[in-house]
């Protein structure tokens, strides 16, 4: 079973299984198929944060996010006088971390070689793929940058000096070809593992680290209004790998919730799931009452708070105590029949970001477009991916993909793809848990998600969606766990998320009583929320989330998969 964000990656992981492939050959064909038929969305230069769990056994956290480069200090921002990180550009980037994660998942658990897993995306970029619409008005609203700053960008995404319209073919041979080269070094050598690594090499230590370091020193427009050249090397490169983490698990009964560490977003939805824990929550007929929103905001808000004051790539983050329940009740004990207005983290020496008050309801200037999430009238300007397997054994995957956007940073003209703008999460304060450090891993939005019952893992779900990733997942839980509304009854579920917190992405924009729900909800349950002290903003009927999801029966052997319906690109599917 395969449940993804495009029909492409669905069908090309469904074919990998009905080869004979595992779930991890699957997955891994589907995130290269992926950088291809969503390229506004994720690239090869972006990164794959991943939770799986091998048949029989528990699960794992994938890390492919790369750190920051050796060059990029707060001080070095300073000298540029910059106190945000641009979201675009080159100054954003981070080491590439997508395609060593893929390869370790591959080379460790997947059975495949890399050839048979990488054919299926070969073959689109070279041959093409159909043009969303979505990728169609995300190169329009850049045409300009692109034409005027970004040449090599404007050469790939232009054709003929235009934005290539949704339904036609678009091809990218050049990535076609930096694939096909990255196979012919890894051939050199026997052995299917062998190869793996030395395609590992070839990227890392070879003609791709060459390239990209060469152009990182070219300096080019970004958010800040200025040109600037990046910090990336190729020294940068091939001093990091791709590597397993423990997961963090969490108990709620005969569940259990599996989230990757406090370097992502990821244990804010066990804060928000603890805090709702020992509270009265409803669905009527698949919809949630004004009361279940009120309270899911209300967490969400402290969750958040604690998120910018705690969580970071540090060894100091006070995990335990975040999702401990006796830290869930005095949290829970904050939240009142009025909808809150402040950010308010928890437990002592909780420190805020200095600039959160100085980015409180900014907005985006017309510069290059660095953010890949949803803005609150619920319209995107990009986004992430999404990819969950399930396979007959019981190997199980769900990840993330994202970063590398055509939009956030200039095409490298050699490789066919650009970098990404993760480092635009750190803040450039000292002595905060996401301060900006050279090889440090920002405070990711990207949060796959994986469940046990009972102790064996169940249920492998996820979203795009940067900052609302754990509230539209947040959705899906009470909708399927709490209400027991199967898998795509709670993907289609009404679904809502808040803007009162900091944002991840530049210019790091919050609106504090913001709360946008889709209309289905009902105009009584808005009116009621709008009464309880929200500033409700509809986003339509179907517009919030892109949930996709599997699941398998440890009992019966069943596999279920459920994928969302909006937009009408998601896709799940299995035999």
């Amino acid at each position: 079973m395969v449940a993804s964000t495009h029909w492409l990656a669905s069908a090309a992981g469904m074919a990998v299984l009905e080869d004979g492939g595992n779930a991890f050959d699957a997955a891994v064909a589907a995130g290269f198929v992926l950088q291809v038929a969503e390229p506004h969305l994720n690239g090869p230069g972006g990164q794959v944060p991943a939770i799986f769990a091998p048949a029989g056994g528990g699960p794992r956290v994938l890390c492919g996010q790369g750190g920051a480069p050796a060059a990029a200090t707060i001080d070095h921002f300073d000298d540029l006088g910059l106190k945000l990180i641009p979201g675009s550009g080159l100054l954003s980037a981070t080491v590439p971390g997508a395609w060593d994660a893929w390869l370790l998942l591959l080379r460790d658990y997947g059975t495949k070689s890399l050839r048979e897993v990488l054919g299926y995306a070969i073959s689109y970029a070279w041959n093409g793929i159909p043009v969303l619409d979505r990728i169609a008005s995300t190169i329009d609203a850049v045409s300009d940058l692109f034409a005027t700053h970004w040449p090599t960008s404007a050469q790939l995404w232009l054709p003929g000096g235009d934005a290539p319209t949704a339904g036609s073919l678009h091809s990218n041979r050049v990535l076609a070809r930096t694939w096909q080269r990255l196979l012919g070094e890894a051939e050199t050598v026997s052995g299917r593992e062998e190869q793996i690594d030395a395609a590992r090499r070839a990227w890392s230590q070879g003609f791709v680290a060459e390239a990209v370091d060469m152009f990182s020193r070219t300096a080019f427009r970004d958010d800040s209004g200025r040109d600037h050249a990046g910090f990336l090397t190729g020294e940068d490169l091939a001093s990091w790998e791709a590597s397993y983490e423990d997961a963090v698990v969490a108990d709620f009964g005969e569940w259990s919730l599996v989230k990757c560490g406090a370097w992502t977003q990821g244990p804010t939805l066990v804060q928000q799931l603890r805090i709702l824990e020992e509270l009265d929550l409803s669905y009527v007929d698949g919809k949630p009452t004004a009361r279940t929103i009120h309270l899911a905001t209300e967490a969400a808000k402290l969750a958040f708070a604690d998120r910018e004051a705690w969580y970071g790539d540090s060894g100091d983050v006070p995990i335990d105590r975040l999702l401990s329940r006796e830290y869930a009740a005095h949290r829970r004990a904050l939240i009142g029949d009025e909808a809150g207005d402040r950010l308010r983290p928890g437990g002592e020496g909780a420190r805020l970001p200095e600039m959160i008050e100085r980015t409180r309801g900014t907005t985006a200037g017309s510069g290059a477009i660095g953010e890949p999430t949803v803005e609150p009238q619920g319209r995107t300007r990009g986004d992430t991916v999404h990819v969950d397997v399930v396979d007959a054994a019981g190997n199980i995957v769900s990840a993330t993909p994202s970063g590398g956007w055509l939009q956030s940073s200039p095409t490298i003209p050699e490789l066919g793809f650009c970098l990404d703008s993760r480092a635009q999460m750190f803040w450039l304060e000292d002595g905060l848990p996401n301060s900006l450090a050279p090889g440090k891993r920002p405070r990711i939005t990207l949060s796959p998600s994986m469940a046990l019952r009972d102790g064996e893992p169940t249920l492998a779900f996820g979203t795009p969606g940067g900052d609302q990733q754990d509230q539209w997942q947040l959705c899906f839980w009470l909708a399927h766990v709490g209400a027991g509304l199967n898998l795509q009854e709670a993907i289609d579920a009404p679904a809502w998320h808040t803007t009162a917190f900091p944002s991840s992405f530049y210019p790091r924009s919050w609106t504090p009583k913001e709360l946008v729900v889709e209309s289905r909800v009902g105009a009584e349950t808005r009116a009621d929320l709008t009464d309880r002290g929200h500033d409700v903003v509809d986003a339509g009927p179907w517009a919030l989330g892109r949930l996709s999801a599997v699941s398998r029966d440890p009992n019966g052997g069943i596999l279920r998969g459920a994928a969302n319906p909006r937009g009408m690109q998601g896709y799940a599917v299995g035999r």
